[in-house]
């Protein structure tokens, strides 16, 4: 009888570095458990790494009940949470701050987290060797103009990521933050401004190697696959051009 494939849970799979790591998790032998909103998305995802497609609104409560109940119904130990559902919203200055973008990116970064972490601790622990991934930003770590609600977001998925180490401490379950810089994908910079492409494109201009969403699946797999007794707290990561938030190379 073939022993079932430990699972690894990826929320906001649909793209960009959710659908990275998910790639990424199943080529390290996982079954990985695809959560997002746009199912059609998960359902080509998952034909591709032989994954399971789970319809999942990290904003609302039902829907993460339903997804936790369906994860711990899968054959495998629960092993791996990678909590990656989020975003940015909006660039304005602080006194010019749109409170309903606020609102969201609190929503769905940091009690998006909460609920899902809530909801499937209770697998992760039972595995014997839980892994919670939380996918944070340099934004949580420093901050700059007209990025006061992403980085005030990243900067609680920081402290969340500090305190549930300390809770957890003595239980089988690690956690990890992995803060990345400026990562280019698909989508991060479009929903950012509303879907203004000229716009979003001026975010990378003149950057000659962003990070690429693999990149960051690279990192979520090493700290995943490390042995069970090694924890990496936090792995900071840039792109060489980048020195600091406000500080970037760019050849034009």
């Amino acid at each position: 009888m073939n022993t079932p494939r430990p699972v690894a849970v990826v929320t906001g799979a649909s793209s960009g570095i959710g659908a990275a790591s998910a790639r990424r998790l199943a080529a390290e032998g996982f079954q990985v458990a695809l959560g997002a909103r746009r199912t059609d998305r998960l359902v080509e995802l998952a034909a591709e790494i032989d994954g399971v497609p789970l319809p999942l609104d990290v904003t609302d409560d039902a829907s993460v009940a339903a997804f936790a109940d369906a994860v711990a119904a899968l054959p495998g130990p629960v092993n791996v949470l990678v909590n990656n559902a989020g975003g940015a919203k909006g660039q304005d200055p602080i006194e010019f701050a749109d409170v309903a973008d606020w609102q969201w990116m609190y929503e769905v970064n940091v009690l998006g987290t909460l609920r899902v972490t809530r909801a499937l601790l209770p697998a992760l622990e039972a595995s014997g060797a839980g892994h919670v991934v939380l996918m944070s930003s340099t934004a949580g770590h420093g901050v700059y103009e007209g990025g006061a609600g992403y980085t005030g977001a990243k900067h609680a998925i920081n402290a969340f990521a500090q305190t549930l180490r300390l809770e957890l401490n003595g239980r089988p379950i690690r956690v990890t933050e992995i803060a990345p810089g400026m990562v280019k994908t698909d989508e991060f910079a479009l929903v950012r401004f509303d879907g203004d492409q000229a716009r979003a494109e001026k975010v990378y201009e003149g950057v000659a190697e962003p990070l690429t969403a693999d990149d960051i699946a690279d990192c979520v797999a090493w700290t995943v696959t490390r042995p069970p007794h090694v924890d990496i707290d936090l792995l900071v990561v840039r792109p060489i051009a980048q020195a600091a938030n406000h500080k970037v190379h760019r050849t034009t």
